[in-house]
């Protein structure tokens, strides 16, 4: 009839409490498995008052004594520690702090303008540095690649019949080769940009090189080109659509005033006036297939011009 001590531990917390009696309680249900001999009475005096727990055990073996004991500590450290919070809040996470940048917003329509031409320049000039030279032909037609063709692509010679995509576009404004930046179309075949077109690829444009009836720029620039490359060719009113006189041969690159690579040019008091239509030679091809193209181009022809061209085959 030996007497084991009693385990008295004081808490204040009732959680505590009652995690430290789940685990007794699962204790009781394990103990008599492992010994089936054992008599083992629990019994719980929990007083408000004192705040006092007060356990009594009574069993015949010291290791259910220190089984109990170690389960009650490690309960009681676990409800003590502080545990972190995982509570949800409600609403937007605060924007991230803007880092200043040396750019200064624009505060009326002048300084955008201003801000947007610095900026184009500094493009222009960075578009420059890096610019490939333009290639010249024989007859000094200028042109670039701008998409190369497969390695070992068959390539377009005078005779052969070509079937091309292309696109007649207006100089940009910041086109200063001829060659270089965006350009308004004018008209084209073969990209799906016309009415007639609904998607690229329906229409293309069959030549022969060499043609007389084909603008001097076109036939003299796509010799040499390779099946599936793109190449943009610098078309001079004298090379394109104007009709080969002395009285309309005063525009870029012509035997009057003017200049190699000007969008347009300014009529001096001496200069000699002519009917713009006279000058336009609407035999040439290609030729624009609709009123509102021939309009366009006929406002356009006696200007420098860029032919943008893929060459799709030849037979």
């Amino acid at each position: 009839d030996r007497k084991i001590p009693s385990i008295s531990i004081s808490i204040s917390n009732h959680t505590v409490v009652r995690k430290i009696m789940k685990v007794l309680s699962n204790a009781l249900l394990v103990l008599p498995l492992l010994s089936r001999a054992s008599a083992f009475t629990v019994s719980h005096l929990c007083s408000r008052s004192h705040g006092r727990l007060s356990t009594s055990l009574n069993a015949s073996q010291q290791t259910r004594l220190a089984f109990i004991q170690s389960a009650t500590a490690a309960v009681a450290l676990s409800a003590i520690q502080t545990q972190p919070a995982d509570a949800l809040v409600k609403g937007n996470a605060p924007t991230p702090k803007k880092v200043p940048s040396d750019e200064r917003k624009c505060r009326n329509l002048e300084e955008c303008q201003e801000q947007a031409e610095i900026a184009a320049s500094k493009a222009e000039e960075e578009a420059r540095a890096n610019m490939v030279p333009a290639s010249v032909t024989s007859k000094g037609t200028r042109y670039r690649v701008l998409v190369d063709a497969k390695e070992g692509s068959p390539v377009a010679k005078e005779g052969d019949q070509a079937n091309i995509y292309y696109k007649v576009l207006k100089l940009g404004k910041r086109s200063y080769d001829g060659l270089s930046g965006e350009g308004t179309v004018v008209f084209s075949r073969g990209y799906g940009l016309e009415d007639d077109e609904n998607k690229a690829g329906d229409n293309s444009f069959s030549f022969a090189v060499g043609d007389t009836q084909i603008i001097g720029a076109l036939n003299d620039a796509i010799v040499g080109q390779a099946v599936g490359s793109v190449r943009r060719f610098a078309v001079t009113p004298q090379m394109g659509w104007e009709k080969a006189t002395r009285e309309c041969d005063g525009g870029p690159g012509g035997r009057g005033s003017g200049g190699d690579l000007k969008t347009d040019y300014v009529v001096v008091p001496t200069a000699t006036m002519v009917d713009q239509e006279i000058c336009f030679d609407k035999k040439k091809l290609p030729f624009p297939t609709t009123y509102a193209q021939q309009r366009r181009m006929a406002q356009r022809f006696d200007q420098s011009l860029i032919l943008e061209v893929e060459l799709v085959g030849i037979n």
